[in-house]
Formats: C-alpha cells, structure tokens, sequence
C-alpha cells in the first residue's frame, strides 16, 4: 500500500472534498481518499499501479486542479 499526498486547488468546502475523493475513489487501484479543503490538499491510498495523469484527469473532471 502507498500513500500519496497531492495538492488540489479550487476546494472551497466540504462538498468539494466530497466531489474530488469520489472521483479519486473511482480509480482502479485507489484504496482510498481523504481531501482537506483547507489545507488544499488530498491523501489517496493506493493498492496497485496509478498514473499522475489518471489522478490528473479525475480531479479535473470533478472541476477541480491537480497542482504539480
């Protein structure tokens, strides 16, 4: 199991949390997902091999932005 931290920007409430990790949940190989608006941040646990643009894509299609 690994433990990613990534930083999303546009999260302005907990709605928003909500929105990004069911989007990240929805990834194969994504254990699971915790965001804190505040802190801009997202913790994802993985159990197999996720690519940053599949991270990238899912967040954005959530309407939110994976920062580099």
């Amino acid at each position: 199991m690994t433990e990613r931290i990534l930083s999303v920007e546009g999260m302005s409430c907990g709605g928003c949390e909500s929105a990004v990790v069911a989007a990240i949940e929805g990834i194969d190989g994504v254990t699971s997902a915790r965001a804190d608006h505040e802190a801009n941040a997202v913790t994802v646990e993985l159990d197999g091999t996720v690519s940053d643009d599949q991270l990238a894509g899912a967040i954005s299609e959530a309407g939110y932005e994976l920062v580099a």
